[in-house]
């Protein structure tokens, strides 16, 4: 992967590195998450004697499923973050905050750092925005089968004791609104 820095020749001070991500860092990590994309990455560092602090910076968009629709759709990344990169000869976990890297190492790979940025800055829900989503997927979802009407009338119908449901007025008009779509539906 190309999201390299060679920091062993570095003196103290601050760099800037930026990194283009294309569809090759998704595929390397073969996930369905994220089908693909395309996101800039600016990473400024700042060497220390015992330590590299990094300031990284991702935008862009990545291709995921509509999770309406299921059809692909553009999700904007826009990610800011702060990693420490320490040195040390004994490596404790990475924690998405801190880096361990042996003093023999001369490069910092943020192959996966970067990677879990970008899914880390994704929406929980990823959505079309209102009204770009399948118009297919969309009228087959608002479609409800007869089990499902069926079940909703005997519900609306019951008159156990202690039971507040009550078919009114304005749920039986609905009732009936959907069995329309329903018979429609199944022509």
């Amino acid at each position: 992967m190309l999201y390299r820095i060679p920091y062993k020749g570095l003196k103290a001070g601050s760099y800037d590195f930026d990194f283009q991500v294309d569809d090759a860092l998704f595929e390397a990590y073969d996930r369905e998450e994220i089908k693909g994309g395309k996101c800039e990455v600016r990473v400024k560092l700042d060497r220390k004697e015992t330590m590299l602090e990094l300031n990284v910076i991702i935008s862009g968009e990545v291709i995921c499923e509509c999770d309406r629709c299921l059809e692909d759709c553009a999700v904007a990344v826009d990610y800011v973050g702060d990693l420490v990169v320490k040195f040390s000869d004994e490596i404790d976990d990475y924690d998405g905050e801190v880096m361990w890297l042996s003093p023999t190492e001369d490069t910092l790979d943020l192959t996966q750092y970067i990677y879990e940025s970008i899914v880390l800055s994704l929406p929980y829900r990823r959505v079309h925005p209102d009204g770009e989503c399948n118009p297919e997927m969309i009228a087959a979802l608002n479609t409800i089968s007869e089990e499902e009407f069926e079940r909703i009338v005997a519900e609306a119908d019951s008159e156990e004791e202690g039971d507040e449901v009550m078919l009114n007025e304005d749920n039986r008009e609905l009732l009936e609104k959907l069995k329309r779509q329903l018979e429609e539906g199944a022509e």
